[in-house]
């Protein structure tokens, strides 16, 4: 048997992990003086609540300790773990996790894999490979069907207030002035493991651009597509939905994921995307 593992960044809940079969191992929130995991202890409205109160937040990794005693119990039931994660570019989940099947000495039973990406992407990533990880007893099989997903992923999103990035030191407050003051926002994307911007649009101009961006990438194809946001903000979502029903787009599947504390600690609340894959990756 194969036990997948990956981190409370992928913002599939609870529930979802566990219907899936999937350990999750939390990553840690801090939002003022106090500490929380990551949808264990924090919702993640509870975090944009208190942000939009103007309060701070800050993230850190699990310890290579946590994940050596996951491992350790995973391994006393299943011939082989494949622990999926956050990209190293991103946060030190990936090193922690390394560091910890190296003090074992299990790397032979444990295979761990950079992602590349976060939140909905790797959602995605993590329901691949639990699916596989059901119909095979070769972790190969696994590391595979990830990296077959993940070659012919779209993701982009736009954040809605760029005080967030400007509070995480991404943009500077002159920045943050020219930017509102000539009504620009920035769509991000993951380029070799990091958050980049790929480019720039006016107004509300980015829904239909990430769409048409989409559009150009798969064509007719069928699709998988997750809208993710950060915030129950139910009045957005009808409205990302609409704009995906009356767009060209062959959807097969699809999904709204909410983008986590972790995440929306560096993009603020409001930030939204969409994730595609096609629907026979």
């Amino acid at each position: 048997m194969i036990a997948v593992v990956t981190d409370s960044t992928c913002d599939l809940s609870p529930a979802q992990l566990q219907e899936q079969g999937v350990t999750v191992v939390p990553l840690h929130v801090q939002v003022g003086d106090q500490q929380f995991l990551d949808w264990v202890e924090l919702d993640p409205d509870d975090l944009y609540r208190r942000m939009e109160q103007g309060q701070s937040a800050s993230t850190r990794p699990p310890s290579a300790e946590t994940f050596a005693d996951i491992y350790r119990q995973l391994l006393t039931t299943h011939q082989h773990v494949v622990s999926l994660h956050i990209s190293a570019q991103l946060s030190e989940t990936l090193q922690h996790a390394r560091q910890a099947a190296q003090h074992l000495g299990a790397e032979d039973r444990i295979t761990i894999i950079d992602s590349g990406v976060t939140t909905a992407p790797l959602a995605e990533l993590v329901l691949r490979a639990a699916h596989t990880a059901r119909t095979t007893e070769n972790p190969r099989d696994v590391v595979t069907a990830v990296t077959r997903a993940r070659s012919r992923m779209h993701a982009e999103f736009t954040v809605t207030d760029l005080e967030y990035l400007r509070r995480g030191g991404r943009l500077s407050r002159a920045g943050e002035f020219m930017a509102n003051l000539l009504n620009i926002r920035p769509v991000l994307t993951f380029d070799d493991g990091r958050i980049v911007p790929a480019r720039r649009v006016r107004g509300k101009g980015a829904t239909q651009d990430m769409i048409a961006r989409m559009t150009e990438r798969f064509g007719n194809t069928p699709i998988n597509v997750t809208i993710a946001i950060a915030g129950r903000d139910k009045d957005r979502i009808n409205e990302l939905r609409l704009a995906l029903s009356n767009s060209s787009l062959n959807i097969a599947q699809g999904r709204v994921q909410l983008i986590g504390a972790v995440t929306g600690a560096h993009v603020g609340p409001g930030t939204y995307g969409f994730q595609a894959v096609p629907a026979d990756a």
